[in-house]
């Protein structure tokens, strides 16, 4: 691959945004809820779970459970992805306030983090 294709490459990789919004984290088992936003819906997984296989997820709640039950027992979900154009920074922070606290209020689900 020559250094221009490269360049170009690289360049429409930095303009892929990732997707924002709400995701939900339950337990099948006994029905509970955590949600929370993300900046980046499609690595979030993988930083949750990465905390709760490890011990070191900060909701204790969560992972106890997560320690009793084991993975298997879990599912992340995107509940919500929020665009985020025409907001300021402000603005967009304070809409996925909003929707986590909607969706919480609407699955009877606690805050994953806070």
């Amino acid at each position: 691959m020559d250094k221009s294709r490269r360049k170009e490459l690289v360049g429409a990789y930095n303009e892929i945004k990732p997707p924002k919004g709400v995701f939900c984290v339950r337990c099948a088992a006994t029905g509970q809820a955590w949600v929370a936003t993300s900046k980046n819906l499609t690595q979030q997984q993988n930083g949750v779970w990465f905390q709760l296989k490890h011990g070191g997820h900060p909701n204790r709640a969560l992972q106890a459970l997560w320690s009793e039950r084991g993975e298997g027992d879990f599912t992340f979900e995107v509940m919500e992805e929020i665009d985020e154009e025409g907001l300021t920074p402000l603005g967009f922070s304070d809409l996925l306030k909003t929707k986590a606290r909607d969706w919480r209020e609407a699955l009877g689900a606690q805050a994953l983090v806070g």
